[in-house]
């Protein structure tokens, strides 16, 4: 942590104990760049925590959590990257060899730097362009001290909103962050999206190059196209609303059609070739349900989206979500369903906002709101922990993609197996009738 960050933290510390922003001399924007600082010296659990900060929508006014998206995105861009020579250090503990001997050709400049690895371009020697992804040495060991270090933030994001609950964002960055150290077991599912996604007409997975995959180094196809951050910018309505419904497909496709799913909806995961396609990339965050876990969670989708609270209760206890001595209102917990289902609840169209979002956050962490008290009351299995991420990450995304669609048709003919509700819909139908796949 840089000495000006330090003192930064220090007099917010002390801001936060008198209940007064104002009185510390720092500003909001100040308050915003003293995280940055603070997070981007980091890698692994303490950098992760930041990024998901910098797309999560909190339940704070538009202008307010512009100003810290618009400081905290450079922590998608500006992880700290190791230097070449520790790189290679790496590479000749997994191979046996430096990289220029183990690939034809080998870029030590990485084009993309994460908080768990960073990213090289290379050659195979069959002449395959390759994305090498390469693990920050020294980032598993690092985890422990990093976990200790988020706590750190809980002072700032209270400040960001007195009534605001940050325990549940920091807890989910602590369970995902173990799993996302082992490169081979991301191979291993980045390859099961890859097999079922091959020749699909919408969704791209590169293809893993398992015979060069170690326990720090992930190999695959490199592939090329604009970021999320750019299309978002600068892309005209009907193409944010296609690439938008191509997301939703995939997150909600994968988990009813084949039961795995990619917990980690995040910007810098979608690439945008410009053919009308999306890359999906990164599947260090996934999980595969057994048909009985995908069958309950259905019958809870789909009672919130008959708004049917009876039949949610009860597929709400089969689930293991509602303990049978609840006691609470249960129309509260009816209603929070009803919110975080609406753009799914209904067969109109609905367009994904910031301020959706922010509803989303608020009712969720600011116990104000009247939900949060109640959703104390229940349970959360393990096998369902990682459907979270959909809660904020993906609701927080396609915000910033502002697409339109009737996301409940879309959602029902995934579910269902029911007939294309889209255009997309349709392209899709000989692929999965097809498909091998299909579970």
């Amino acid at each position: 942590m840089s000495a000006s960050a330090g003192k930064g933290l220090l007099a917010v510390r002390r801001a936060q104990r008198r209940g007064d922003v104002d009185a510390a001399g720092v500003s909001h924007d100040e308050i915003a760049q003293i995280v940055l600082e603070t997070l981007g010296s980091m890698k692994g659990a303490a950098m992760k925590a930041g990024q998901l900060l910098s797309y999560i929508d909190l339940p704070m006014d538009e202008q307010m959590s512009q100003r810290y998206h618009g400081v905290l995105a450079q922590l998608q861009d500006s992880a700290v990257q190791s230097d070449p020579d520790t790189i290679a250090e790496v590479l000749r503990a997994e191979y046996g060899a430096p990289p220029e001997q183990v690939f034809t050709e080998w870029d030590p400049k990485p084009f993309a730097v994460a908080s768990i690895g960073q990213v090289h371009r290379a050659r195979l020697s069959d002449g395959s362009p390759v994305a090498v992804k390469v693990q920050h040495p020294g980032v598993a060991e690092s985890t422990l001290a990093d976990l200790a270090n988020l706590e750190l933030l809980i002072p700032l994001v209270r400040l960001l909103n007195r009534r605001l609950e940050p325990a549940p964002l920091l807890d989910e960055v602590r369970a995902r962050l173990d799993e996302e150290l082992d490169y081979q077991t991301e191979a291993r599912y980045h390859q099961a999206f890859a097999e079922r996604y091959a020749g699909h007409p919408f969704v791209r997975v590169p293809r893993v190059h398992h015979e060069w995959c170690r326990p720090r180094v992930l190999v695959t196809d490199y592939v090329d196209g604009r970021s999320f951050s750019e299309v978002a910018a600068d892309a005209d309505p009907a193409t944010r609303d296609r690439y938008g419904e191509i997301i939703f497909r995939f997150v909600f496709g994968s988990l009813y059609r084949f039961r795995v799913f990619n917990a980690d909806p995040h910007p810098g995961n979608y690439l945008f070739p410009g053919d009308g396609t999306v890359v999906f990339i990164d599947f260090g965050s996934c999980k595969a349900f057994s048909t009985t876990d995908r069958e309950r969670l259905h019958a809870v989708h789909a009672a919130v989206r008959n708004d049917d609270g009876e039949r949610l209760r009860t597929a709400m206890r089969d689930a293991g979500l509602l303990a049978d001595g609840f006691d609470g209102d249960f129309d509260v917990v009816r209603r929070w369903f009803r919110l975080m289902h609406r753009p799914m609840a209904t067969d109109q169209p609905f367009t994904y906002t910031g301020g959706y979002a922010r509803e989303v956050a608020g009712a969720s962490m600011d116990p104000e709101q009247g939900y949060v008290e109640t959703l104390r009351q229940l349970q959360m299995p393990a096998s369902y922990l990682m459907l979270n991420r959909i809660q904020f990450g993906l609701t927080s995304l396609l915000a910033r993609m502002e697409p339109t669609a009737c996301w409940g048709d879309i959602l029902y003919e995934l579910s269902e197996h029911a007939e294309p509700a889209t255009d997309l819909g349709r392209r899709e139908q000989a692929f999965m009738a097809a498909s091998p796949h299909r579970a």
